[in-house]
């Protein structure tokens, strides 16, 4: 990996850090990290397949209360970095899918550790705002989002510079059964992040729905260009017929628990 990849994964894995908290422009998301990772260091097909397959897994992913979930932004980035250095082009993708997960789990150790020494920044903050100094409020409030960037910044350096030999070395000595063991755990883990999404978001309006789009999904001519205008000429539908039923099909209620709140609202 040249100097300048190095550089520019640097960035992008700072922003990624960034955005776990910020959340404004989801860098942090595995398919733009990943995607962007790839772009850098000239892998960009095996890279956007990773973050693409990762992001089905973090879907499923939310804190929840007190309970902070996996670190999606260290999972997708590190994992991009084996990947690419691993060199194995799409067939190492599988692996690199194995690997996020435990990586994302090994970063809530890191998020443990920022958030404990933010604490001492909040109290800075504190003692500023008593005086009245505004500017140290935002000065401090910069270091504390950079220490979060750098938590996903510094581990990505550290996997630059090992060397790629090593990288695939330790990839190739995996005998089949752990590699195809990791491909095989990869691809239910995928499914799993994906019917946690559908657990949250099921509701008797819209099992039909989901039904039509693996249907639709199956036709092997149909694009994802054509499956997105699909998906938008049936929502279109849908909220036709909703305003088409009124004030009578509200008050029957609809099954869906989040409608009827809303139209009793409205």
């Amino acid at each position: 990996m040249s100097g300048i990849s190095i550089i520019l994964v640097f960035i992008v894995a700072f922003l990624a850090g960034v955005e776990g908290i910020l959340d404004e422009f989801e860098f942090h998301q595995p398919l733009v990290a990943c995607t962007l990772i790839g772009l850098v260091t000239g892998h960009l097909p095996e890279c956007l397949m990773l973050g693409g397959s990762l992001q089905m897994i973090a879907l499923g992913w939310a804190n929840i209360g007190a309970a902070v979930s996996p670190d999606a932004a260290l999972a997708a980035v590190a994992s991009a970095i084996i990947l690419v250095l691993g060199n194995q082009g799409t067939k190492g993708v599988d692996t690199a899918i194995a690997v996020a997960v435990p990586l994302a789990v090994a970063g809530l150790f890191l998020t443990m550790i920022v958030r404990t020494l933010s604490v001492a920044v909040v109290h800075r903050m504190d003692k500023a705002a008593e005086d009245a100094n505004f500017k140290a409020i935002e000065i401090w409030q910069l270091i504390a989002i950079a220490l979060q960037g750098l938590r996903i910044a510094i581990p990505a350096m550290a996997l630059c510079f090992i060397p790629a030999d090593i990288v695939q070395g330790f990839l190739q000595s995996m005998p089949a059964w752990l590699t195809e063991g990791m491909s095989i755990g990869g691809g239910m883990v995928v499914a799993v992040g994906y019917a946690m999404v559908i657990n949250m978001m099921a509701t008797p309006e819209v099992w039909p729905f989901l039904i039509i789009g693996f249907c639709l999904a199956a036709i092997g001519d149909l694009t994802l260009i054509a499956l997105g205008a699909i998906g938008v000429c049936i929502a279109l539908i849908y909220l036709k017929l909703s305003e088409n039923t009124g004030v009578a099909g509200a008050a029957a209620g609809t099954g869906d628990p989040l409608g009827d709140i809303l139209d009793d609202y409205e």
